[in-house]
């Protein structure tokens, strides 16, 4: 990907690690694709819905915790879905 053509608020980067989520009271847990201040990528084979609502957990090693962040998806596809948080993260 080309630095100069991401028009995203807060660049994405990859990450290996799951996320815990919870949509339409079911939790679940899968890898994340890529992660940044303002959103996610979650990688599942799950039929997520575009305009869900949904609530995460997953871990920030450079800063040892796990938030809990709420947000709507934006994006499903069939390997997975984009979610944009409520309130970037810190």
């Amino acid at each position: 990907m080309n630095i100069q053509s991401e028009k995203r608020r807060h660049p994405r980067r990859p990450a290996l690690f799951n996320a815990k989520y919870t949509v339409d009271s079911e939790t679940y847990r899968d890898p994340i694709g890529n992660v940044s201040a303002g959103g996610i990528y979650i990688d599942t084979w799950r039929a997520i819905q575009h305009g869900q609502r949904i609530s995460l957990r997953f871990p920030i090693v450079a800063f040892d915790r796990k938030p809990s962040v709420k947000g709507t998806v934006v994006r499903s596809q069939d390997k997975g879905f984009a979610v944009v948080f409520d309130h970037p993260i810190e």
